[in-house]
């Protein structure tokens, strides 16, 4: 089951608005909106609006009455570009581009009702280059350096 709510043509950036969304990615509903309501982010209130949405849909939509088993996932896609003109000194014209983003929550069921948090790039137990040794991967302890003797 995979419930999902979208907000679109949001007056925010969606370089900002991915910073708070990596924050809720993969937690419970109620984990996600104690974090995103606890958040000073403008993008905070936009998600959370549109996290909520997608908990109505689950209810109505699915009869979903237990929203611990729900985990989220949060997309931002860039929107539309609102192009402004500032005039500036000696006839300069200073383009002003405000940034719109769209906004799309998934809610996808576990099958245990347990919520996991997706592992992050570095976290041990990983699998990969992280957790091979620096010798391993071809670094040597940074850059080589040379000796440099001086003449008197």
């Amino acid at each position: 089951m995979l419930t999902k709510a979208i907000g679109r043509f949001l007056r925010l950036s969606p370089r900002k608005a991915r910073l708070v969304a990596s924050l809720v990615r993969g937690r419970t509903v109620g984990e996600a909106l104690a974090l995103l309501q606890h958040s000073p982010q403008v993008a905070a209130r936009h998600i959370e609006k549109v996290l909520r949405s997608a908990v109505a849909n689950a209810e109505h939509n699915h009869q979903v009455r237990q929203l611990d088993q729900l985990r989220v996932n949060v997309l931002i896609d860039d929107g539309p570009r609102l192009k402004r003109i500032q005039p500036r000194a000696m006839g300069r014209a200073f383009w002003i581009r405000h940034r719109l983003a769209h906004v799309t929550v998934q809610l996808a069921e576990t099958p245990d009702g347990l919520a996991r948090a997706p592992r992050r790039r570095g976290e041990p137990g990983r699998a990969g280059a992280a957790a091979r040794p620096a010798a391993e991967r071809g670094r040597a302890g940074g850059r080589k350096r040379t000796q440099t003797t001086r003449s008197a």
